[in-house]
């Protein structure tokens, strides 16, 4: 009977994971399932860019996964019994129809969605753009509105801030405005900063700092302090949550719900689950928590793919280097920041600005689509057989 390797989710994460192991073990051996909810690989780095108005190219999953051998099942993950090694999905085939696949090994990389922290009225009247229905929701609001209306977009972070310059640019017509609870852009170097700052007068976009929102409403936001902003469609964009999903079903996890890993992205609670992207809590180089963001779905997605080649064809392990180099944000199509930071994630002096930073971001959008039909990134492929051994491996290597 071969090797059971089932794989939830189809992000950066998921997606990029599947195709490497598919490459690297024998299907002798080995059958790989991924499920995934939606039949495209959805480019969460670009959902803004949807909510705004813009086409973006639909990814089929069957294509990126042409020729590997992976069978793909379009459902939706409502359990996961880790000590009888089950998961429960639900498809999306229209009939609600419920199956258990049964696993060996597992992957979890389902990610996450926006964080609506409690907000009395978030879930009824606010939009996000963390996931590809929500960022289409968001972008029939707009068009409702036409080329009049406000925006409200409360958050200080990556996402709240390419959201904001992307909505003003794409649709100059409608007031766009910021809330955020701290200093917008604080984190940056003085020359980024400054930047943002030209940006944002630029587009015309309010900011209205040292405000927590409190309250949604359908045409308006409260503050903590009772101050009301008036808004056809308010996004949140606060932060990141993980589904309940990975608690509820037995796995060792943090207080925010991230399932807790070794180095290798085992669970510590069940080793022959392996985490990556959002949903694993792991300790990068800095002696800190690894963001919740795309950018650290590339070094835990090879970390775990790594481990369960490694533990399943008694391979040694690579240790994948879990740094963190800066961060990128758009500023509309024709303008960015790239914030180069320190071995302790704080930012440098410099940071590329501009149209070059832009192109810069456009091209690393490219090579992380490109990346997932092409994991093995120049280096051969190879099918690798089951050892006789299931338990995890402690050889580990430096990469």
């Amino acid at each position: 009977m071969k090797h059971r390797i089932v794989v939830l989710g189809a992000g950066y994460a998921g997606a990029f994971s599947a195709g490497y192991l598919a490459r690297q073990l024998h299907s002798d051996d080995f059958e790989i399932t991924v499920v995934n909810t939606e039949p495209d690989f959805v480019e969460r780095l670009r959902l803004h860019q949807l909510a705004a108005g813009q086409e973006l190219r639909n990814r089929p999953l069957a294509e990126v996964f042409a020729g590997t051998g992976i069978r793909l099942r379009l459902a939706r993950v409502t359990g996961i019994d880790v000590d009888h090694r089950m998961v429960t999905i639900t498809g999306n085939d229209g009939t609600g129809g419920t199956d258990r696949l049964t696993y060996d090994t597992l992957l979890y990389a389902l990610g996450s969605t926006a964080a609506d922290h409690g907000i009395p009225g978030a879930s009824e009247h606010a939009f996000h753009v963390a996931a590809r229905p929500a960022a289409v929701r968001l972008r029939a609001r707009l068009d409702e509105l036409g080329e009049e209306g406000t925006v409200l977009v409360a958050g200080g972070n990556l996402t709240a801030i390419e959201t904001a310059t992307e909505i003003a640019e794409s649709r100059p017509g409608l007031r766009v405005s910021l809330v955020t609870s701290g200093e917008l852009g604080g984190w940056l170097g003085p020359k980024a900063h400054r930047h943002l700052r030209l940006a944002f007068d630029r587009f015309g976009i309010a900011v209205h700092e040292n405000t927590t929102i409190a309250r949604v409403e359908k045409s308006a936001a409260f503050a903590a302090d009772g101050t009301a902003f008036g808004s056809d469609a308010t996004v949140l964009a606060a932060g990141f949550a993980v589904h309940p999903i990975a608690a509820d079903s037995g796995l060792a996890v943090e207080a925010n719900g991230q399932i807790t890993v070794d180095r290798q992205m085992r669970s510590v609670s069940h080793p022959d689950v392996y985490v990556a992207g959002d949903s694993v809590f792991t300790i990068g180089e800095n002696g800190l928590p690894y963001p919740m963001s795309c950018a650290s779905a590339g070094p835990t997605s090879k970390q775990a793919a790594a481990a369960i080649i490694g533990d399943r064809t008694g391979r040694e392990i690579p240790e994948i280097p879990m740094s963190y180099v800066g961060n990128h944000i758009s500023l509309g199509r024709k303008d960015a920041i790239y914030q180069f930071v320190d071995a302790e994630a704080r930012s440098k002096s410099w940071a590329l600005r501009g149209r070059k930073a832009a192109r810069v971001k456009s091209a690393i959008l490219h090579l992380s689509v490109w990346a997932l039909s092409h994991p093995n990134l120049g280096k051969p492929g190879h099918k690798y057989r089951l050892t006789t051994a299931e338990e995890p491996s402690s050889d580990v290597v430096a990469a």
